[in-house]
Order: structure tokens, then C-alpha cells, then sequence
């Protein structure tokens, strides 16, 4: 499974606190442009004819794979029309469908989607990759919370029911979260109510520890921490050696002064490429919601994914919050009165903490203007600049990413079968991934299973003890052709099974 697995710091939190590393699975998803996937291969190739029938032959296979996923891809997009939220309603009507007809309808959606989001190479954001993202704090400084009397617990509910997940977070019978791909994101600004925020963060943790308070404050965050190490230390050294790591830059770890709020810093954080969420509104008894909202958004960053999230609710002040206020007035009220008696020479310790209470009190309530004034401000860039598109645009985006995925998962272990003639399937794997950290200076955890499943639908290749395939090139693009017009044929019958002539290839 790609993803995020844990923060590599928890577990030597003490040894080094100024270094945080999260540890990520490598995507299976390839991250080239299948055009310029096409034409480096086929520079590679040495001969102009040879070359020549390699084009033909990724024409040919994209092809004959379109074909595939065809009637399956029009299922998909005739379903979700019933369920599309401005429109959907009004061809329900039409269709004058009973209420269990229509339940039936919309679990049949959901499995068409959930198998193309698994084709497309997104995968559920499980429970814990959830922690992780939200063990880190970025652009976004406040408490996000989900209205859920908004939305409908059914539909999703009955769905894994039916298919049931590992590891789903709790969330998962009211939104589904996808994710696919991993990036980085660096903001580089002076951060100067941010850094300001921090010193007197930083000053009242010092205040807390002198009055022995800090321990009473703090044992939410040590369970937490103690639940982290604990997955840190379940992990196995076999994962490390595939893994990718990536180091989160945040303000919390960086030594900060009075003499560094006016110098520009850069902040870092992974991003999830592509999330897409899925779910319903919540409906009534006379007036049950059908409509499916799918949405589709980029480059988020994982400890601001709350901001994908449907029905949120308007932020506030946390109960920690008025906790740490109340806290504030009661220490400034027994130095008051404390103070009654005090001789004058110690009127200057009073003002020193009644200063410090107040500019405490001060620094959260502007703390927290500041963080709602860049929760709008993210808000509109997740609508206008991370929102890729949402309800059919995003169907028809993932259908053709599907032909995309599967069309170069062929073309590069078809190359590689051709240089070398035949490979076992560990083999396969490694030289395919070889290929693509050489050719284009990309990782990724390269789905062999599944593409030598599609190069022996498609007759290329055999299963004997090995891989093989070592006739010509222009042999291969007959049995394609053949194929192709198998598929059409199929396709007359209204059969969206695909049906390939069956042909084997043996090394000569």
C-alpha cells in the first residue's frame, strides 16, 4: 500500500528535536507523460523499423485498452447522471424507480467508482495515514470540524458493509478520502505574527513549567506521543529499503529570537498530488438526498487536508483556549490581590506578570484572527486554485487517467521484454522500475502483476516458466490487429467484456 506510514522523529523525539521525517510507500502510479514515455523509448530502439512498428504497436495497445474499459466507463457515467447533484434528481423522477431499485442504482455507482479510483492507482486514506497528517500543523492554524448532522451516514455505510476495508478512519461511513501521488510544498515569507506567536507560546510553556501547571496540560499530547512510537517501532527494516522520506520544515522545530522576526524563513510539508472526497448531504424523511458529490483537488498539503473536507463547520476559539484564558485571569486576579500587601520594591514583579497575563491573553485572541483571516484565504485558493474539478468532469478525468495508467504499464514491460526476451516476474519489476529511475529520474512502485496480466490478455506474452517474448516486432502488432478486431466485435454484441484471441508466443 502507497502512503504515508509514520513520523520517523517520535520515536527519537529527544534525541534530536529539530528533525521531523515522515516515512512514504512509493505510488505505483507513473508519473510520466505517456507521450514522452512513447518517444524516449522509442529513441532507445536502434533501428528505424523496429522503431517504427514500436509506435505502432502503443497506438494499437492504447486501443485496444480504450476498448476495453469502454461500456464500462458509459455504465459509470449513465449511473452517476442519476445521482449528479444539480440534475440528478429530475432524471430520477423520469425513471419512476422504487426506493429499493434506487439503492440498488447508487451501490452499483459506487462500486464502479471505487474499482476505477483502484485501476487509477488512488487508494482510501486509511486511519492512520489520517494521524499522521494530522500530527503536524502547516499554513492552516486552526481546529476544523465537520458538521456531520449534514451529512448522510447511510450510502457509505451500507457500501463497506458490503466491501469491507481495512484500517477505514472513523469518518468513512459519512466522507471517503482518495489520495494518489506524493509532492512537497515550500512556503518561504517572514511569518511574523507566526514567529511572535511561538515566542510567547514558548515563554507561557516556561511560565507553565515554573508553576508546576504544564504536566496537567500536557498528558494528551504524551499518549499521543506514546502511540506514534509505538507504530514507529511496528514497522520492519523490509520497508525501509523501498521508502521514500521527506522531512517536514515546520516553525515549531526551528530556533527562534526577538533578532529573526524580520528574516524570511521556508517551511516544508508533503503534499498528497491528487485527493478526491466523496459523499452525500444529509437528506430528510420526506425529502431523502440522492445526490453524490464528487470532488477533486491538488497538491494538498497533508497537515491542511482539513480544508477538503465537506461541511465544515466555522472556526472558534478551543475549549483549551477559554481553559488557558480562565487560567490567565485567575493567576492575574491572585497577583492583584496578592499585591495588596506586597512592599513597593516588588510592585515590579506584579507588573511583570500581569504583563505577561495580558500579553497572553492579547497573543490568542490575535493568534486567532490571524489564523481565521488565512483559513479564508485558504478556503478561496482551494476553491479556485486546488479544486480541479468536481461531479462528471472528475469521472471523465479519472476514466481516461485509467487508459492512461494501464496503456503505460504495457508499453514499459513490453519494452523491456523485448530487449531482453524473456524475465521472471521479479525480474520484470525491477528492471521496469530501473528503466524508469534511468530514463526519467522518477521512483514509483511499479505494478508488474498487473501488466503482465493485460500483455497476456493481449496475447504478447506467455506464462511458462519465465516471460518470454522474442518474435519479431511486426508479429506482435498482427495479433494485436486480430485482437482489436475481436474486441470490436464483442463490442456489436454489447458485450463490454473485452474478448482477446488467445495467441502465445514462444522464445524461438
Amino acid at each position: 500500500m502507497a502512503g504515508v506510514v509514520v513520523p520517523e522523529d517520535l520515536h527519537h523525539q529527544k534525541k534530536k528535536k529539530k528533525t521531523e521525517v515522515i516515512r512514504l510507500e512509493r505510488e505505483s502510479v507513473i508519473p510520466i507523460l505517456k507521450p514522452k514515455l512513447i518517444m524516449t523509448l522509442a529513441n532507445l530502439i536502434e533501428h528505424t523499423s523496429d522503431r517504427s512498428e514500436f509506435l505502432k504497436l502503443c497506438k494499437r495497445v492504447e486501443y485496444t485498452i480504450r476498448a476495453w474499459y469502454l461500456l464500462q466507463f458509459e455504465d459509470l457515467m449513465q449511473l452517476y447522471s442519476l445521482f449528479d447533484p444539480v440534475h440528478g434528481a429530475q432524471k430520477l423522477e423520469q425513471q419512476n424507480l422504487s426506493q429499493d431499485e434506487i439503492d440498488i442504482l447508487e451501490q452499483n455507482f459506487l462500486s464502479y467508482l471505487f474499482q476505477v479510483m483502484d485501476k487509477s492507482n488512488f487508494k482510501v486514506a486509511t486511519d492512520d495515514e489520517i494521524d499522521v497528517a494530522h500530527s503536524g500543523q502547516y499554513l492552516l492554524n486552526l481546529p476544523i470540524v465537520v458538521d456531520e448532522s449534514k451529512l448522510d451516514k447511510k450510502l457509505l455505510r451500507r457500501y463497506f458493509e458490503e466491501h469491507p476495508h481495512e484500517n477505514l478512519p472513523d469518518f468513512a461511513d459519512k466522507y471517503v478520502i482518495f489520495r494518489r501521488g506524493i509532492g512537497i510544498d515550500r512556503t518561504t515569507d517572514y511569518f511574523f505574527m507566526e514567529k511572535v506567536d511561538m515566542l510567547i507560546a514558548r515563554l507561557w510553556n516556561w511560565i507553565l513549567r515554573t508553576t508546576k501547571l504544564e504536566k496537567l496540560l500536557s498528558k494528551r499530547s504524551i499518549s499521543r506521543s506514546k502511540k506514534d512510537a509505538k507504530k514507529n517501532d511496528e514497522i520492519t527494516a523490509e520497508h525501509e529499503e523501498d521508502d521514500m522520506f521527506v522531512e517536514r520544515i515546520r516553525l515549531e522545530n526551528m530556533e527562534l529570537s526577538f533578532g529573526s522576526l524580520l528574516s524570511k524563513i521556508t517551511i516544508q510539508e508533503p503534499t498528497f498530488d491528487r485527493i478526491i472526497v466523496v459523499y452525500r448531504r444529509a437528506g430528510t424523511k420526506l425529502k431523502p438526498e440522492r445526490g453524490i458529490f464528487v470532488k477533486h483537488f491538488k497538491n494538498i498539503p497533508m497537515a491542511d487536508m482539513e480544508i477538503v473536507l465537506p461541511e465544515k463547520k466555522n472556526p472558534s476559539l478551543t475549549p483549551m483556549d477559554w481553559v488557558k484564558f480562565l487560567i490567565s485571569a485567575v493567576v492575574g486576579l491572585v497577583a492583584v490581590v496578592g499585591s495588596l500587601d506586597m512592599p513597593k520594591g516588588d510592585l515590579w514583579v506584579l507588573f511583570a506578570i500581569l504583563s505577561t497575563v495580558l500579553g497572553y491573553c492579547a497573543k490568542t485572541y490575535f493568534t486567532f484572527q490571524q489564523n481565521m483571516a488565512t483559513y479564508q484565504n485558504m478556503i478561496t485558493q482551494s476553491m479556485y486554485d486546488k479544486q480541479l474539478d468536481s461531479g462528471k468532469g472528475t469521472l471523465l478525468h479519472l476514466c481516461d487517467d485509467v487508459i492512461q495508467q494501464e496503456v503505460k504499464e504495457v508499453i514499459i514491460s513490453f519494452f523491456i521484454l523485448m530487449e531482453q526476451g524473456k524475465a521472471t516476474l521479479q525480474d520484470l519489476d525491477l528492471r521496469c522500475e530501473e528503466l524508469i529511475k534511468e530514463e526519467f529520474g522518477e521512483s514509483c512502485n511499479f505494478d508488474v502483476d498487473d501488466a503482465v496480466q493485460k500483455l497476456e490478455k493481449l496475447g504478447i506474452v506467455s506464462r511458462v516458466s519465465s516471460f518470454s517474448c522474442s518474435r519479431p516486432c511486426f508479429f506482435f502488432h498482427v495479433q494485436l490487429d486480430n485482437s482489436f478486431l475481436n474486441i470490436q466485435e464483442s463490442i456489436d454484441k454489447t458485450n463490454w467484456v473485452a474478448r482477446i484471441g488467445k495467441y502465445r508466443c514462444a522464445r524461438e
